[in-house]
């Protein structure tokens, strides 16, 4: 990954938080071909665990930003930490000099224009939202950078971002707010609508065991199968319904007035208001 080359020991990628998503985002890196040495990790968990759990000792950890001590400026400083501890971060100058640093934030509800407050309009600010499919590569990620970040900024942003799958550009901050409500939260409602699927299974006459895998398995090669086709999903589901068949028995409760498209709708603008509520 030739953006790589921007981010070394003497330019590091500051990592604040190695949690699940932050985690997964580091895992990808390094086995993308990141330099372990080229990254700091800050995480209250401390050295030994972090470690472990990662499977890489080259990593420098600490528990704090104080426990760090004086650092290079580094080439990006990425937040990944949940929001309500994002004000026991934002001391972040006062540890390190953040020259030519980009600053990128995965800190659901976490404006652009707070980050402005805390580091200034120059500084170089991009927002993004991954999603948890990024532990296994397949995630998808929004991306957005204030005035002050440049082409460059982005790009490294980008390439960041697709070492664990899809990326996409969006124009203004409110769409990070849809974004969060459909795939930020969507691996939820996947793994909802499987848990849903097997009981049904189960209300039907299978074993728990039996219809859990169908399930699963329905849902997995199913988005295999549109990955891999290239179709449009509406294509796809009308070559599964047979006139008279019991696809189309079942489709016409799913597609009823008040069936699956308006629960669906209601629950994504619920949870994009949820989103501007929290960054408000």
């Amino acid at each position: 990954m030739a953006f790589f080359s921007e981010i070394t020991r003497s330019k590091p990628l500051l990592l604040i938080g190695a949690g699940q998503m932050g985690g997964a985002l580091l895992k990808g890196w390094l086995r993308a071909g990141l330099s372990a040495e080229a990254v700091i990790v800050v995480d209250p968990r401390g050295r030994e665990e972090i470690r472990n759990s990662l499977g890489v000792d080259q990593l420098r950890v600490f528990e704090s930003l104080a426990a760090m001590g004086a650092i290079n400026p580094p080439r990006i400083v990425v937040f990944a930490v949940k929001p309500q501890f994002m004000a026991d971060v934002f001391d972040l100058a006062g540890h390190i000099p953040l020259q030519e640093t980009l600053l990128l934030s995965i800190a659901a509800g976490t404006r652009i224009r707070v980050f402005e407050k805390q580091f200034g309009k120059d500084t170089a600010i991009i927002r993004a939202m991954p999603n948890t499919p990024a532990a296994v590569g397949k995630g998808i990620s929004a991306v957005i950078g204030n005035k002050a970040a440049s082409d460059q900024d982005i790009g490294l942003a980008e390439g960041l971002f697709s070492c664990v799958g899809e990326v996409v550009r969006v124009t203004s901050e409110d769409a990070l707010d849809a974004v969060t409500a459909l795939s930020g939260s969507g691996p939820a409602y996947f793994f909802y609508m499987v848990e849903a699927l097997a009981g049904a299974g189960l209300k039907a006459g299978l074993e728990p065991e039996a219809a859990m895998k169908l399930a699963r398995e329905t849902f997995t090669g199913s988005a295999a199968l549109l990955e891999a086709s290239g179709e449009e999903a509406a294509a796809l589901r009308q070559k599964v319904t047979s006139p008279g068949g019991t696809t189309e028995a079942a489709l016409s409760i799913l597609m009823a007035d008040g069936g699956l498209k308006a629960l669906m709708e209601k629950a994504i603008l619920k949870a994009a208001a949820r989103s501007k509520e929290l960054s408000s």
